[in-house]
């Protein structure tokens, strides 16, 4: 399944992005991009530290023809992006319950998933947050990078097109296989 690719330099948040591309009746399945957010977030209102030099990144498609509820792409989401990580970055990273990627006990990742109903349609916004060159300071725990893990700086645009590519083939998946069976495959 095929899906689209919209970048932006500058963006409040790339989950409110993909909120109003929704309200817009796009319904296309859409990857946001940003180089940086003004105001990201985390889970239970929590502000994602967004620096430029970083990845950003909202996927959002229409939940209703999947055969996978909400609760169940809240635990194959961190499972995709640490095996898309695992394959280029190290093998040694842990996801932390149920949004967080970590290495070494040091967060690096953060996921958002937010349902959006608009139009008779649920849609799933997924939003990452990657630290990949730049490891913001938080008094509320330790955070490190992907150029810190692996002492190279990280090619943003080489990552988001994994992302890209893995998304397109797990959505098209997710038409016709089951949950167990998602989770098989993506681990």
């Amino acid at each position: 399944m095929k899906i689209r690719l919209k970048k932006y330099k500058t963006v409040r948040s790339t989950n409110d992005i993909a909120i109003k591309l929704i309200r817009k009746k796009i319904s296309t399945p859409t990857l946001i991009t940003a180089e940086k957010q003004i105001r990201g977030r985390g889970r239970m209102g929590k502000k994602w530290i967004s620096k430029k030099g970083n990845l950003y990144i909202s996927i959002f498609f229409n939940l209703d023809n999947k055969k996978i509820n909400f609760k169940e792409f809240a635990i194959l989401n961190p499972k995709i992006i640490k095996n898309i990580l695992s394959k280029k970055i190290s093998r040694n990273i842990k996801i932390k319950w149920p949004n967080d990627l970590l290495f070494n006990k040091e967060k690096f990742c953060g996921i958002l998933q937010e349902k959006f109903y608009f139009n008779e349609f649920n849609y799933l916004i997924v939003g990452i947050g990657l630290n990949t060159n730049i490891a913001p300071q938080n008094k509320s725990f330790k955070s490190t990078c992907l150029k810190n893990i692996i002492k190279k700086k990280i090619n943003n645009q080489k990552i988001l097109k994994n992302i890209l590519t893995t998304y397109e083939k797990f959505l098209k998946d997710s038409y016709h296989l089951s949950f167990s069976q998602l989770k098989r495959k993506y681990r």
